[in-house]
């Protein structure tokens, strides 16, 4: 690529980036995909996945220039995700590009499927010129959660918390709410209609008494389940997330060998009459093996993405063993001062700076006089 085709790829790749994006809560569990579609510096069509089982993002972008009269002959495709070549809910995105006379495709990332590199091969048997750039990171980074998902059976895990200017989640008495503002707080309900999950500890189902649901003042996108892990089914079962489980799905997850004990009957029964399911894991000195929960609730809920609210012990935890791929992170104008005032997580101990855990800062926004950061895990991207 010359210079000018390396700008003019970002860019367009860009932009397909923020088009995907707008589908999330929609289209998992398929990946985001956007695409756009260019005569030299013209865009002539935009599309993405709009929803699961709806026309691919190609798709979607070329019925966009049909619809707007655009001559796709000789076109330029630009497009976060290798275009597909199988027979799926949806007819394969190479037949519609070769019928369409695109000349070029660049895409983000190869395909991660068993059929990776497939489509590209389709293409250029067709003259179709194929090309991978990454050069936008948004591009590339869109499409992460269905990534990690299909190539380790595992879902992408947000922490979000808020704190002070002093790093304190709630005051030594346990009181957090509210730290942050309540613009800070309708972000995080548009957060987590995105999600497929919210997981939660015991102590924060039983002190806070959240209801972990999506308020966004009209249908959520989605409606996550809620998890809690809760070792030795203490939940309440007058708390808000246990007196609305028929309506909203929610999740125990408890010792396995608390499933057929006689012992613990009466509280699983308990808990199963009012609507909630009980979920078996393996545990290990009264801690449950945070990542075998993760794989199940996986392949119990099919689920792309896990949104993590919680206390310090808990999230200490999740961050210990490495399981937290991305965090939301809200500071609110208010300084507390006091050293037994409670930390976003604890439980570890890290002597040195080397054995903390290192995250890449992708995002800032003032929300009022609050502060958004988001952190990710830096991750290499070999496709």
């Amino acid at each position: 690529m010359t210079h000018a085709d390396q700008d003019r790829a970002k860019r367009f790749l860009d932009i397909a980036a923020r088009c995907a994006w707008r589908a999330g809560g929609y289209a998992e569990p398929n990946p985001l995909v956007g695409c756009v579609i260019a005569q030299g510096d013209t865009i002539i069509g935009i599309g993405h996945h709009t929803r699961f089982g709806a026309l691919h993002a190609e798709r979607e972008a070329l019925a966009n220039a049909a619809a707007n009269n655009n001559d796709t002959h000789g076109a330029t495709a630009y497009v976060t995700l290798e275009p597909c070549c199988h027979h799926g809910k949806q007819p394969p995105c190479t037949e519609a590009l070769i019928q369409a006379g695109i000349a070029r495709v660049v895409f983000a990332r190869h395909d991660p499927a068993d059929v990776s590199g497939g489509g590209c091969a389709i293409l250029n048997n067709a003259s179709i010129e194929t090309e991978h750039c990454q050069l936008s990171d948004a591009a590339v980074h869109i499409s992460d959660p269905f990534f990690k998902r299909i190539q380790t059976g595992m879902p992408w895990v947000i922490a979000k918390w808020a704190q002070t200017v002093d790093g304190r989640v709630a005051t030594r008495t346990g009181q957090s709410q509210w730290i942050s503002s309540s613009r800070s707080r309708r972000r995080v309900h548009r957060l987590r209609e995105r999600m497929d999950a919210i997981i939660t500890g015991l102590g924060t189902a039983s002190f806070d008494d959240p209801m972990l649901t999506a308020r966004v003042g009209r249908p959520p996108r989605r409606t996550p389940r809620r998890v809690v892990i809760d070792t030795d089914l203490d939940l309440p079962l007058d708390s808000k997330l246990v007196q609305t489980a028929r309506e909203i799905p929610v999740t125990a997850c408890c010792a396995a060998e608390l499933q057929s004990s006689e012992y613990f009957r009466p509280r699983r029964t308990a808990l199963e009459n009012a609507g909630v399911e009980i979920m078996g894991v393996r545990s290990d000195s009264q801690r449950l093996d945070l990542d075998v929960m993760l794989k199940q609730i996986v392949n119990e809920y099919n689920t792309t993405n896990v949104l993590i609210e919680c206390g310090p012990g808990l999230l200490g935890s999740f961050f210990e063993f490495d399981l937290i791929d991305e965090a939301v992170v809200y500071i609110a104008p208010l300084l507390l001062g006091d050293e037994l005032a409670k930390a976003a997580a604890s439980g570890r101990t890290v002597p040195s700076l080397s054995g903390g855990r290192n995250f890449k800062l992708m995002s800032v926004k003032r929300i009022g006089d609050d502060v958004e950061l988001i952190y990710r895990r830096p991750v290499e991207h070999a496709s």
